[in-house]
């Protein structure tokens, strides 16, 4: 057997609110393997936001161990964590976070100004992505120019542009109607079937839920079950 791409081993998370220690994350332990397109779902407060933050790097844990591509993730200083998630994770996010002044190509190509790599090159691998997701006639249009759908189809393609290890996505059809959130869904298991690309996706949409291969359920901070999905 395959070492799993995500360990997590006895998970702890709690905020603080005032002087009161809220706890978000209780003992959490589970595996998830490379391709898995994952889905977590609970309800508002249980935990699952802040699991998928802490598995992209973007939060630490209070105790336990979290292996992400095979760097324990929770113990590296603020500056090497920085650099893991530039190099591993891709981020959608419900309200899709394109800049309003750059158009759908600039926001694509903003993840690769970190790198360096000339300007030519990271236009060719913007357009690329953008053709992955569909778009190759609208890349000099601005946000505002394209439907919700589409603007979350361009963050697709901003998340992809790094080649990304993993790409997690907070409620990414939350914002659009019916017909689009289908699109996209099935454009994410196009990239999860087709280039192999590991998914973990929140939502609280069954029906967006149906398209990942498991759904792993959270109930005031703990698992409460995981359950495959028939495909």
């Amino acid at each position: 057997m395959s070492e799993p791409l995500i360990s997590l081993h006895n998970i702890v998370k709690s905020y603080r609110r005032g002087q009161q220690t809220v706890p978000v994350l209780s003992g959490v332990t589970f595996d998830i393997a490379a391709g898995e397109f994952l889905a977590l779902m609970g309800p508002s407060g249980s935990g699952k936001s802040t699991l998928l933050n802490l598995i992209a790097g973007i939060d630490r844990p209070d105790s336990g161990q979290l292996i992400v591509a095979g760097e324990d993730i929770g113990r590296l200083p603020e500056a090497a964590l920085a650099d893991w998630r530039a190099r591993h994770v891709g981020f959608i996010f419900q309200f899709y976070n394109l800049l309003p002044v750059l158009s759908a190509l600039e926001n694509v190509e903003l993840p690769l100004l970190l790198k360096d790599m000339p300007r030519r090159e990271r236009r060719e691998r913007a357009e690329l992505a953008l053709s992955m997701v569909g778009l190759s006639d609208r890349l000099d249009h601005a946000p505002s120019e394209l439907s919700g759908g589409q603007q979350q189809r361009v963050a697709i393609a901003r998340a992809l542009i790094t080649d990304p290890t993993l790409i997690v996505a907070d409620e990414p059809t939350g914002d659009l109607d019916r017909e689009s959130a289908n699109d996209v869904l099935r454009l994410m298991q196009r990239l999860n079937d087709e280039i192999g690309k590991t998914i973990i996706m929140v939502t609280h949409d069954s029906r967006a839920a149906g398209h990942a291969h498991a759904i792993m359920h959270l109930e005031k901070g703990e698992l409460s079950g995981r359950e495959e999905v028939g495909k």
